[in-house]
């Protein structure tokens, strides 16, 4: 029964890296596997709000698609994933942002069970991978929307020239 559980500091604020997580609509844009996500609806929930959303995820010839309930607390700084439908027997996880004096404290949890054991066979790997980079993900989003351009770090580990 795979989880995985992480804590990251990083260099941008609880409300940056909060918010990048909390628009799931931008996923499909740089998170690993995630190949189209529609929101299915969207509600007030306290100070935040609760979204259902349908995500595909794939990679090469396995393409699979899951509905989850996403309720974020944008005063805690809290993002609570839970399942809802989908080719999982149980998917859930949590993130939450803390600020330190150096960025932020990311902590990243998720646990899940394939429902399929030969589902879970193919994918298992490829997903616990995909999780591990969940954070780093984001770090990167982060860095392309909130770095001024002047000192965006490139592949190479250079900073590029100022536009």
């Amino acid at each position: 029964m795979p989880s995985f559980s992480t804590q990251r500091h990083v260099r941008f604020t609880a409300d940056q890296m909060y918010a990048l997580v909390a628009d799931v609509e931008k996923y499909p844009e740089f998170l690993p596997l995630c190949t189209g996500l529609i929101v299915l609806s969207r509600r007030s929930h306290g100070e935040g709000q609760e979204v259902t959303a349908r995500m595909s995820v794939g990679y090469k010839s396995i393409a699979e698609t899951f509905t989850t309930r996403v309720v974020t607390d944008p005063v805690a700084r809290h993002i609570e994933v839970s399942y809802l439908d989908g080719p999982f027997k149980r998917l859930a996880n949590r993130w939450s942002f803390n600020d330190d004096p150096a960025g932020c404290v990311v902590d990243f949890f998720i646990d899940y069970e394939f429902k399929s054991k030969l589902l879970g066979v193919m994918m298992g790997g490829m997903f616990d991978q995909a999780f591990r980079r969940f954070t780093q993900a984001f770090e990167d989003r982060a860095g392309k929307i909130y770095d001024p351009p002047s000192t965006r770090i490139t592949p190479s580990g250079q900073s590029s020239p100022s536009s």
